[in-house]
């Protein structure tokens, strides 16, 4: 199985991130990477067909339990144990704007080939240090998930952790030659193919200055379901054998570079978030809300027992509280306009439950909600606007 894995907590809790804003991907993206490969060692059975037959001619007539002894013979068991190697691999990806994403991915690993050992049916054993290496190519298809800390544990800084899993098909080549002795001399070599998937952990860190560049850090790790028990890698020294080996598996570290094509403008500074005291004699008061809230802040309680003493000192004969949102969403997508239309009256509900503390007749208020229309500050979208986050309070 192939995981993507990164060490992130001394990233999360830097100071210097305490007021970005990690890029949640919507639309087209490419991903380069590359790094440190290290396979596990691999065993295999060998079947030397050439050694069978001979044994059963040479033997003459063979009960079950000679012919059971000459295929037990005839078989071996070995082990190619693995060194250093590397990685890389390329991908084009479409971010769905909700932390989904889906991608093509094409790879290539390589990893050195260091020894070898094999046991054979008849007792004999034989090792020696390999030269030669392994290679695996081909492609997958991958489901990723990026976890947006600031939506969902609040944690404002630029980096974007994510999962994902992945299959595919790998071929896989090797070529390794073993010196057993001056006169003995063991090659393998062949190319299979074969099925293989992949988890995937790691992060994505914003570029600063840049939009839409990311830089990634991985942890994978490649399963490839019995790569060459197809039969097509040889063994020539010792016998002629087709050999077959057991599953395989390719633990990765890798240091990537993304980009995503359609990226947002960087928002423009939020404008400052004070409301200067209403005339005592004004018909509108205006009440404020942090982003995503409906609490009424202390000010915000200022301006609604003002709206509500006003109410006994001009002739009023209704209230209107109409409550509104800017046009972004801690659910963004085609969920996020109806959200924010069921903030904006959450909001219009606040205010009027604290007239209602402050003496006014519920019968009097009529509430409404309206979402993201008629903001007081016109922005681009998906932009944070203090001032459109308000509730209207009008004397009539």
């Amino acid at each position: 199985m192939r995981l993507r894995m990164v060490l992130l907590a001394t990233a999360l809790g830097a100071a210097p991130f305490a007021t970005a804003m990690a890029t949640t991907i919507t639309g087209p993206y490419v991903d380069i990477g590359g790094g440190y490969d290290l396979t596990q060692t691999q065993h295999a059975h060998g079947f030397d067909r050439n050694q069978y037959e001979n044994n059963v001619k040479t033997d003459g007539y063979l009960d079950a339990s000679d012919n059971a002894r000459l295929l037990k013979e005839a078989h071996s068991r070995e082990r190619m144990e693995h060194g250093d190697g590397w990685t890389g691999f390329a991908t084009f990806g479409w971010g769905f704007g909700n932390g989904l994403r889906a991608e093509i991915e094409g790879d290539y690993n390589w990893s050195a080939l260091t020894g070898y050992r094999d046991s054979t049916g008849d007792g004999r054993h034989q090792s020696g240090r390999t030269s030669g290496s392994d290679r695996s190519y081909g492609g997958f298809v991958n489901v990723l998930y990026d976890i947006d800390l600031k939506r969902l544990f609040n944690i404002d800084v630029p980096v974007t952790p994510f999962v994902g899993v992945g299959a595919g098909y790998l071929w896989q080549n090797v070529d390794a030659s073993t010196p057993i002795t001056s006169s003995l001399n063991i090659r393998q070599n062949g190319t299979n193919g074969s099925f293989a998937y992949q988890g995937i952990v790691g992060a994505a860190y914003d570029i600063p200055g840049v939009p839409g560049l990311q830089m990634t850090t991985e942890y994978r790790m490649i399963g490839q379901v019995e790569s060459f028990a197809m039969g097509n890698i040889n063994q020539t020294g010792g016998g002629d054998r087709t050999l077959s080996y057991d599953h395989r598996f390719n633990h990765q570290f890798i240091v990537g570079v993304r980009y995503a094509f359609n990226h947002a403008p960087p928002p423009p500074p939020p404008a400052p978030a004070v409301v200067p005291p209403a005339p005592s004699a004004a018909r509108t008061y205006l009440v404020f809300f942090d982003w995503d809230g409906a609490a009424l802040t202390d000010r915000a309680r200022a301006i609604v027992a003002e709206a509500a003493q006003a109410s006994t000192h001009v002739r009023t004969t209704r209230i209107e509280v109409n409550g509104y949102t800017d046009n972004t969403s801690a659910h963004p997508g085609p969920r996020g306009e109806k959200y924010n239309l069921g903030l904006s009256l959450r909001r219009a509900d606040s205010v009027k439950a604290e007239l209602i503390r402050d003496g006014v007749p519920a019968s009097g208020i009529d509430i409404h909600g309206y979402g993201e229309a008629h903001p007081l500050v016109v922005t681009q979208p998906d932009t944070r606007e203090p001032q459109n986050r308000r509730v209207e309070i009008i004397l009539h």
